[in-house]
């Protein structure tokens, strides 16, 4: 049973991994240096353990301990207990969920590891919106794509914003990062997949069209927001796919164009 730790200064420093959370910069840097991640919610920090993520501590408001208390008396794990006032002053925001648990990371499988049993891949070239991020692993894990695959300047999808846009999706898909970028694509096109870029160019061809559903290895390729794939990205893709739109819109934010295209890619497929 993990114990229950009443603190009262701000700056013990036993509260060190929870510091700082809306300086986005300084935990991009810390937190993979560090290898931990924050996970915020009830719902969100019972499905990292269930992921198999190990707690190093718990920080809980009072209101909390009895919401999350199967979860403390399984624990070895601390667990701090906080004012909201308190709460607030050390990780420089208002924490609404009231439960917050610093992770421990696992280490990431290689893309090749990856792509050995997987039959739909996502890829996404610099996408660094946090938001996006969450929102791309969710539509991937419930309309049943295999695997993420991150170009090396993509963010990072445990960042405490995209693991609470997903709603802890990103602990369902299993992701790895390609080391080259985008030489790191021949190795998935040497998986079996074929490549498709996913771009609002007229010359694309319409996913109804491209019929990514009857293909046996996907790789379905994402830009970043506003920019969209590289011309890099595109010439080493093997086909430009695309959503039709109307009314004279010309494309989707890339968490809604990935949901579309998820659901073309898979349409079909058995339920797992």
């Amino acid at each position: 049973m993990a114990d229950l730790i009443t603190v009262e200064d701000p700056d013990d420093p036993r509260l060190t991994d929870y510091t700082g959370l809306t300086d986005v910069e300084l935990r991009r840097r810390r937190e993979p240096a560090e290898g931990l991640f924050i996970a915020e919610g009830e719902k969100v920090i019972r499905r990292a353990r269930e992921a198999g993520y190990e707690m190093r501590s718990m920080l809980l408001s009072a209101k909390w301990i009895d919401v999350m208390r199967d979860v403390i008396d399984e624990l070895p794990a601390p667990v701090y207990t906080v004012s909201p006032e308190l709460a607030e002053q050390v990780t420089g925001y208002h924490v609404h969920r009231g439960a917050l648990a610093s992770m421990q990371r696992k280490p990431l499988p290689t893309a090749e590891e990856l792509l050995r049993d997987a039959r739909r891949v996502v890829i996404m070239e610099s996408v660094n919106d946090h938001t996006n991020i969450g929102a791309i692993f969710r539509s991937a894990a419930a309309l049943g794509m295999d695997a993420v695959l991150l170009s090396p300047d993509c963010a990072d999808p445990l960042y405490r914003r995209s693991v609470k846009v997903s709603m802890g999706a990103v602990f369902s898909v299993p992701y790895a990062r390609l080391e080259t970028w985008p030489k790191g694509l021949e190795s998935v096109r040497g998986a079996g997949f074929t490549l498709l870029a996913l771009t609002p160019d007229d010359k694309a061809r319409t996913l109804d069209e491209a019929a990514p559903h009857r293909m046996d290895r996907v790789a379905l390729m994402l830009g970043a927001e506003g920019d969209g794939l590289s011309t890099r990205a595109l010439v080493a893709a093997d086909e430009w796919v695309r959503i039709p739109m109307s009314h004279g819109v010309d494309s989707l934010n890339v968490g809604a164009a990935a949901a579309v295209a998820f659901y073309a890619v898979t349409a079909g497929r058995p339920e797992s």
